[in-house]
Formats: structure tokens, C-alpha cells, sequence
């Protein structure tokens, strides 16, 4: 068999641990350095929000932008720069405004990139090891995820919020090089002609279609993991205090992060063996038992880690299968618009669950919360099985 870990394959790799590595830094201690230019308390919600947005949009454009080979590449480089140079300049920002404006204009990089990286990295293997090469793009990105917060932790009070956010220079750059120098390059198909934007979402296949639905039904149930961290603070609080209980809640997370970054590949991996449709509904699963174990379990530390650990373990298995399944469901010539459809559906879910859970949490329970989530991640893990293929 054909070795899986090609140069380009472990470009992609470090090029998606870099950025992470940078951009987590500066997301680590923005709410402070917004508090420390004055901002309301809206405003990292707006910034959020906005970039999100425009972000969604970006990955639609970048969809089609990668059905075209020989743009594939120069998107990714500029991308990844784009990122790396706006949280760069997050530090000589004034005014909260500022940092709306660089934000904004990071995340489109991020997401015009995301459709080129993913069709390159799928090229990139033979046949059948898709679930291999997108399981370790997703383990480094993970662990880049979770050196940032670390780097900021340990940095900030050596070179303070303008220092730390000027130092994510590094790997910003760092990712913007492993990219230009080891990712692939996109083959031109000279019997292929790049179809208009429309037309080139209309081409997808019936059958992938079928698997979105399934994604989108998972995905306004998956709601962020800050609300675990959230809840993990309000459960700890009454007995720990609520310093301490804040503390724990985010080793939780953090052990989170690890579990979802040792599990990414061998769910890959695995995908590749067994089948990818079937190891994609028991991942989602994984989310149904860690929200049903918020409502039923008590509330103590092993039993948080559990349900930690399991969300840990679903995340990656969604990440990793999710877009491996995708590859081996689109045709070639199509895989950007593809890709860049399940990430815009991926976004839109994400924005309609936290919002669903928040409301449901304040205003009836948080337990009407996670049964909503279970709900609907049991309901996309059940029209990923029978649903898509057909």
C-alpha cells in the first residue's frame, strides 16, 4: 500500500498546527486585552459573531475557488498568512473596532482556505487512506489548539497582551511557510472546465447531499464546548468554590482538547479499515452518551472527566470521518465546492445550536439544553447510517 504520510500530508499537518497554535494564543487572552482598551462587554460577542459570518461566506467562495487546481495552492498560502498577519496586528490596535475589522478579515483567510486544504489533502493520499490523512491534519491541529492557550499562559506575564499577540507573528508565519514550501501542488485537468458558482453546488452528487443532512441534523445539536465548560463550573461551584470550581472546569477542557487530539488519527485510521459511515454515526453517538451523562450522572469529577473524555472523542471522530466520508463520496473534479459546502453547513449548525442551547439554558433549563443537543445529535447519527449513501 501506498505510505499515507506523504511531504504534502504532513504540510498540511504543521501548517494547520502553526496557525492554531498562533491564533489560540491571541483568543486565549483576548477578553482581557478587550477589558484592558475599554471595550463593552457586547464587543466580544460582535467580534465573534461578525467573523463567524463572514467566515461561512468565505467558505462557500472558497469552495468554488477550489474546483479550479491551480488556485488551490496560492489560496492556501495567502490564507494561512491572511490569519497569521491580522492576529499579528490584533497588538497595535486602539480601539475595539480595530480588532472587529482585523478579525473579520483573518477568518475569511481562514475559511476561503479551508475547501483548498482539505481538496489538496485528500489528493494527497491514495484511495481508502482519506481517513488516515484527515485524522492527523486533525490531530495537530488539535494539539496547536492546545499548545496556544499554554504559550499565552506562560508568555503573558513576561510580555503582557501586546507582546504575547505580537509574538503569534511566529507561527503565523510558521504555518504560512509549512504550506508554501511542503503542501501540494493543485494538478491543472485541461479536459476540465471549472463550472459558474452555481452550477458547481448543483453538480454535487445525490448521495451527498443525503450525508449534509445528516451532518446538518448532528450539526444544531453539536453546540460549542465552551457551554460544557460552562456547566462543569456550575456543577463544581456549590462545593469547590467558585474560583476552584473555575479552575477544574478548565483542566476539563483542556483534557478535552487531549483526548480529541490522541483520538483523531487512530479514528481515521479506523475509518479507513471498517468503513467511514458506520464509525461517523458511533461518533456522534459519543456526544448523545456525553449529553445524557450531564442530565442523569452526578455531578462529580470522574464523572466529569468521562463525559469530558467522551465529548473529546466525538469531536474527533466528527472531524476526522466527517471530511473523509466527503472525500470518498464526491467526485473528483467537484471536491472544493463540496468541501466548501459541508464547512458552511458545519457553521451555520454551530451558530443555530449554541444559540438554541443558550436560550433553552436560561430561560427553561440547562437540562432542556442538552436533551434538545441529544436530540438532534441522535437524530444525525441515525441519518448518517441509513440515510446517506442511498
Amino acid at each position: 500500500m501506498k505510505r499515507w504520510l506523504t511531504r504534502g500530508v504532513l504540510g498540511i499537518g504543521l501548517a494547520s498546527l502553526f496557525s492554531d497554535w498562533g491564533h489560540e494564543a491571541a483568543t486565549a487572552i483576548l477578553p482581557a486585552f478587550l477589558a484592558s482598551l475599554g471595550a463593552p462587554a457586547f464587543a466580544l460577542g460582535v467580534i465573534e459573531g461578525v467573523s463567524d459570518g463572514l467566515s461561512s461566506f468565505a467558505k462557500l467562495a472558497g469552495g468554488w475557488i477550489a474546483d479550479r487546481p491551480q488556485l488551490r495552492k496560492p489560496t492556501g498560502i495567502i490564507g494561512y498568512f491572511a490569519t497569521g498577519l491580522s492576529t499579528f496586528a490584533y497588538a497595535f490596535a486602539q480601539s475595539w473596532p480595530a480588532i472587529l475589522v482585523m478579525r473579520a478579515l483573518g477568518w475569511m483567510g481562514r475559511g476561503s482556505r479551508g475547501p483548498s486544504r482539505d481538496t489538496l489533502l485528500a489528493g494527497a493520499v491514495a484511495p481508502g487512506q482519506e481517513g488516515r490523512a484527515f485524522g492527523f491534519e486533525r490531530a495537530m491541529d488539535t494539539i496547536g489548539a492546545v499548545l496556544g492557550p499554554l504559550c499565552a499562559t506562560a508568555l503573558l506575564g513576561v510580555l503582557g497582551a501586546r507582546g504575547v499577540l505580537r509574538w503569534t507573528l511566529l507561527p503565523g508565519l510558521a504555518a504560512g511557510l509549512a504550506f508554501a514550501f511542503l503542501a501540494p501542488q493543485g494538478i491543472p485537468d485541461e479536459g476540465h472546465r471549472a463550472p459558474s458558482f452555481a452550477s458547481s453546488f448543483a453538480q454535487l452528487p445525490k448521495t451527498y447531499w443525503h450525508f449534509l443532512t445528516g451532518v446538518f441534523a448532528h450539526g444544531i445539536g453539536d453546540f460549542a464546548p465552551t457551554l460544557l465548560i460552562l456547566r462543569a463550573g456550575q456543577i463544581l461551584t456549590p462545593r469547590y468554590g467558585f474560583a476552584r470550581a473555575s479552575a477544574i472546569a478548565v483542566g476539563l477542557y483542556t483534557f478535552y482538547n487531549f483526548v480529541d487530539a490522541a483520538a483523531s488519527y487512530p479514528a481515521g485510521a479506523l475509518a479507513d479499515r471498517i468503513g467511514k459511515r458506520g464509525l461517523l454515526a458511533v461518533g456522534y453517538l459519543f456526544a448523545v452518551a456525553a449529553f445524557a451523562g450531564f442530565i442523569f450522572e452526578p455531578p462529580t469529577i470522574p464523572v466529569l472527566a468521562v463525559l469530558f473524555g467522551l465529548a473529546g472523542i466525538h469531536g474527533a471522530v466528527q472531524q476526522s470521518v466527517e471530511k473523509s466520508l466527503a472525500a470518498e463520496l464526491l467526485p473528483v473534479a467537484n471536491r472544493g465546492s463540496g468541501f466548501g459546502v459541508l464547512a458552511t453547513v458545519n457553521g451555520v449548525g454551530d451558530l443555530i445550536s449554541s444559540v438554541a442551547v443558550g436560550v433553552l439554558w436560561s430561560s427553561v433549563s440547562p437540562n432542556a439544553g442538552f436533551i434538545y443537543a441529544g436530540t438532534f445529535t441522535l437524530l444525525g447519527a441515525i441519518l448518517i447510517y441509513f440515510y446517506t449513501g442511498r
